[in-house]
């Protein structure tokens, strides 16, 4: 049976993807040696992470004052990394709080410096995007989280922020549309194991005229200069994973970003569609322009049927659709790599299911 990945990540990446990094894993372009084996200082490997570099630039336009790491850790690294390297000791910078990941952020740029949390939508389970709120033009950055994974919710219009620039965790939807204005942002970054490749690294895009100037010493092996100065190879890199970023970039290459975004907005409003008018089904975010194009969040109408939807859902060949474990319900994922089709076969299977369950 076909299986449809719906998972929040690591999730589904295009097949040529998956078959390049399985014939790397056993021979690298007919070298002899695995993937696995080479050296990360070898001419080999720093022709693999120089072109993934310079597609990133590619594919965001990006002027020549920003620097693109390939870094280890995962987002939440880069939670502490960007106050570390950004806000200086008596400093103070805004945070968006929109869930749990936005709250983490948060928590640990208070290490650092002065946090003010402009604006929250915990009020309401983190089911809108707050609008509105009073930008300081003292703060060093904004904080914000673009794609909310657990509860569904995407900023779909920047703030205007002025001079201020903004800091931003794009995990879950790096490369799913286009970012217009790159100036406007001081850093964006983003782990790979949803939009751009296997999990083990993370992208961090940064100006680097907003470095050095906190008034802190930071070790080398947490100071983006350091790590800028020695191309991403300071330490033992991730070298699979930014094989398998390349890869990716390849492909989102070959099929443009405007292709891409198209795609994805295509595929969540089949989903969309669906559970807005199906009564078996609740949305969690009810405000259409606050809606995740990747992530789509649901509860059934009926909790009592969720065994039965689950199994059912199973049965189908889907996978990895559960809530996240700390709100329940369902989530289904449509990152880069998931095609129409996925999408629709899900809705068929909802369909399906009221039409023997429902009622």
């Amino acid at each position: 049976m076909e299986k449809i990945n719906f998972t929040a990540g690591p999730s589904i990446l295009p097949k040529e993807v998956t078959e390049a990094l399985a014939q790397a894993t056993l021979n690298y372009n007919d070298s002899g040696l695995s993937l696995l084996e080479i050296s990360h200082r070898s001419d080999t490997f720093m022709e693999i992470i120089e072109e993934a570099q310079q597609l990133v630039r590619d594919l965001l336009k990006l002027p020549s004052n920003y620097e693109v790491l390939f870094l280890s850790g995962g987002s939440t690294t880069q939670f502490a990394l960007a106050p570390y390297n950004l806000l200086p000791n008596n400093g103070s910078a805004g945070y968006l709080d929109t869930g749990t990941w936005s709250t983490k952020a948060i928590n640990a740029a208070e290490m650092y410096g002065l946090v003010d949390v402009c604006a929250s939508s915990h009020d309401k389970n983190y089911n809108y995007i707050p609008r509105d709120y009073r930008i300081d033009p003292d703060w060093t950055y904004v904080h914000l989280t673009s794609n909310n994974t657990i509860y569904g919710t995407q900023i779909n219009e920047l703030p205007d922020t002025g001079d201020v620039p903004i800091v931003i965790d794009m995990c879950s939807d790096i490369f799913s549309k286009k970012i217009e204005n790159i100036e406007r942002f001081g850093m964006i970054y983003a782990s790979a194991q949803k939009n751009l490749g296997p999990a083990g690294t993370t992208l961090v895009i940064i100006n680097k005229d907003l470095l050095g100037k906190t008034g802190r010493d930071i070790p080398d092996a947490f100071n983006y200069q350091k790590h800028i100065a020695k191309k991403s190879v300071l330490n033992t890199p991730p070298v699979y994973a930014i094989y398998g970023c390349l890869i990716m970039l390849r492909w989102l290459k070959k099929k443009g970003l405007n292709q891409i975004e198209r795609r994805n907005t295509e595929k969540s409003k089949i989903l969309y569609d669906e559970i807005d008018n199906n009564p078996n089904f609740i949305p969690h975010v009810r405000n259409s322009e606050d809606r995740s194009v990747m992530n789509i969040t649901f509860t059934l109408a009926k909790p009592t049927k969720e065994k039965a939807f689950d199994v059912f859902a199973e049965n189908h060949g889907f996978i990895g659709f559960k809530g996240h474990r700390s709100v329940g319900g369902y989530r289904a994922s449509l990152y880069n790599a998931m095609e129409k089709g996925g999408a629709e076969k899900f809705v068929k299977m909802l369909r399906d299911f009221s039409w023997r369950f429902g009622g």
